[in-house]
């Protein structure tokens, strides 16, 4: 039956402080079975009981002074008996664990992982540079080490080492990152090009594409017992080769936008002066001057620069 998920380990351990007790026990015995088998020896008394007993309690105490681990909060330790998975121990503490297991251990912590920005298209096919920043831990501990292949060509000591197992898991996890961010972008535009008000961009809907971005990074590392907690964009711009012409269309949207915003206020202003004059009968006004009155009025609230008046002195 084929092994598809993690399960704590049920063999049997013991308390670390107690099994230290318990081998100096057994050296001290052992060391006295030694000696008395060699006084034995020497005065031509019976000696090979107290040998063998010896050389047996020497191997016990081997055994016994092996096997001692220590585990720290958020850390485990996957365990297989002659390459059979047999669970995976979690308690934290100073244990005692059979020393024929072999123990891999992994980090339960969560890690940053901050990828570099990288070039891909938009959904209007403009290319843009993003970035993200992912928030994951280890999640299924025999997926992770059963279901994945590290690095081969690693030695023993460090492929034991829970801090560079992780950095494998980290550097599997910036491939599945990359993929992810890829798709994501071309499922949104970068900016409301085309003024739609209810579409989503990249530059604006932030909080619906991380919530996008993170689903797809867990179905991508489900596989490898990995979960990602957060996902986000920190970095967002316009590729080096589009960034000026996009820019200056930028530039001009934000112009107009002012433009529409001027003009409707110097048209209300207008207007405005216009009732004020008539409500209160300080001049009357014909047609033809009333509309070169609208137009000077209009030069000077909407011209970039101060207007310069011309003062008539009745000459």
């Amino acid at each position: 039956m084929k092994q598809s998920g993690e399960f704590e380990f049920k063999g049997g351990y013991l308390n670390g402080f107690l099994m230290i007790a318990i081998a100096l026990v057994l050296w001290c015995i052992t060391v006295y079975a030694i000696v008395k088998g060699i006084v034995n020896a020497d005065a031509d008394e019976p000696c090979a009981l107290w040998f063998v007993l010896g050389v047996i309690l020497f191997i016990v105490s081997i055994i016994c002074s092996c096997g001692f681990s220590l585990l720290e909060p958020n850390e485990a330790k996957v365990m297989t008996f002659f390459g059979k998975y047999v669970g995976t121990f979690r308690q934290n503490g100073y244990y005692w664990l059979n020393p024929f297991m072999s123990v891999k251990n992994v980090s339960l912590r969560a890690r940053n992982l901050n990828a570099e920005p990288i070039k891909v298209n938009d959904k209007a096919g403009n290319p843009v540079l993003i970035g993200l920043v992912v928030v994951w831990r280890l999640k299924d501990t025999y997926k992770a080490i059963f279901d994945i292949d590290t690095d081969v060509s690693a030695s023993a000591q460090t492929l034991n080492s829970a801090s560079a197992r992780m950095n494998k898991f980290e550097r599997f996890v910036a491939i599945q990152s990359d993929s992810a961010l890829r798709e994501v972008a071309g499922m949104y535009a970068y900016d409301n090009e085309n003024g739609e008000d209810n579409e989503v961009t990249l530059r604006d809907g932030s909080a619906e594409i991380n919530e996008v971005l993170t689903s797809k990074l867990n179905e991508r590392l489900e596989m490898a017992g990995l979960e990602v907690m957060e996902a986000r964009i920190n970095y967002l711009a316009y590729a080096p080769e589009i960034a000026a012409v996009m820019l200056r269309r930028q530039q001009a949207a934000a112009i107009i936008t002012a433009r529409e915003k001027i003009v409707e206020g110097a048209v209300s202003m207008v207007k405005m002066a216009l009732d004020k004059l008539s409500d209160e009968g300080i001049v009357e006004l014909n047609d033809e001057k009333k509309a070169d009155m609208i137009g000077n009025l209009l030069v000077v609230l909407c011209a970039d620069e101060p207007a310069q008046p011309v003062v008539n002195t009745g000459k």
